[in-house]
C-alpha cells in the first residue's frame, strides 16, 4: 500500500512495468473518507492470477463523493502517475465510471472500461477522444432509498453521447445483475453479489481485448 502525492491511497498487485489497470471506486451524496471497493477489490482478486502479466492498481479516495468529484480525479490521476505504466486501462465503477472518463486523457491510457458507470449529462466527453469506452452495466441496477444505484438507461445515454463524439466503444447489458459485484462483509472480506460471476466474465473478455491489442510480453 503506498500514499500518492494527492494524499490518497494506492494497493498494487502485480507488475506494472507493461501495462495496468487503474481501479477507481464509485461514490455518494455524504463527504465520507474513503474506503476500498468491495467489488473492485473481489474482481481483482479473482481476475490477477489469470492476467500475470497486468498490474492491478486500486485507489482509495480521500473523500468517496460526488461532490468531491475533483478531489477523486485528482487522486485518479496521482494513481496514473504513481504506477507509471506505459498502458493503461481504466476500470471504474458507478461514480469511478465518470472519474476513469476524466483522466482518460492521461498518457498511455488506452481504454475506460465502466461498470455500471455514471456519466452525467454535464460530464465533459473530450478526455475519451482517442480512446475506448467499454460499458456494462446490470438490467436490475437502480437507486434505492439509501442505496446509490445508476439506471442502465443513464449509463446507455452517456454511452450513446460518447459514440456521437467519435468513441469507439461497446455497451453490454447483463440480465439479472444488481449495482456491483460484491458487498463487504462484517468479517471483511468481499462477499460475491448475485450475476458477480457474469461481471467477471466480461471483464476478464475485456482484459483479454486490452492484453491481445499490443504484445505486452515482448522485450
Amino acid at each position: 500500500m503506498a500514499r500518492l502525492a494527492s494524499g490518497a491511497e494506492l494497493r498494487l498487485t502485480g507488475p506494472t512495468d507493461r501495462a495496468a489497470v487503474v481501479c477507481v471506486n464509485g461514490g455518494q451524496r455524504a463527504e465520507v473518507e474513503g474506503t476500498w471497493s468491495a467489488s473492485l477489490e473481489w474482481l481483482v482478486r479473482r481476475l490477477a492470477p489469470r492476467f500475470p502479466q497486468l498490474g492491478f492498481a486500486e485507489v482509495r479516495y480521500r473523500i468517496k463523493s460526488w461532490k468531491r468529484l475533483d478531489w477523486c480525479i485528482e487522486d485518479a490521476r496521482a494513481a496514473i502517475h504513481a504506477v507509471g505504466a506505459p498502458r493503461v486501462l481504466l476500470l471504474g465503477f458507478s461514480m469511478g465510471g465518470a472519474v476513469g472518463i476524466s483522466v482518460a486523457d492521461e498518457p498511455g491510457v488506452e481504454e475506460v472500461l465502466g461498470l455500471a458507470p455514471w456519466i452525467p449529462d454535464r460530464l465533459d466527453l473530450a478526455p475519451l477522444s482517442g480512446r475506448r469506452l467499454t460499458v456494462l452495466h446490470g438490467s436490475l441496477d437502480r437507486s434505492l432509498p439509501g442505496i446509490p444505484g445508476v439506471s442502465p438507461a443513464d449509463s446507455r445515454r452517456g454511452f450513446e453521447r460518447a459514440r456521437d463524439h467519435g468513441i469507439d466503444g461497446e455497451y453490454t447489458l447483463l440480465p439479472g445483475a444488481v449495482h456491483g459485484m460484491a458487498l463487504r462483509a462484517h468479517w471483511g472480506r468481499p462477499v460475491p453479489l448475485p450475476r458477480a460471476g457474469a461481471w467477471a466474465r466480461c471483464v476478464a473478455r475485456e482484459l483479454e481485448r486490452f492484453e491481445g491489442s499490443r504484445s505486452i510480453s515482448a522485450p
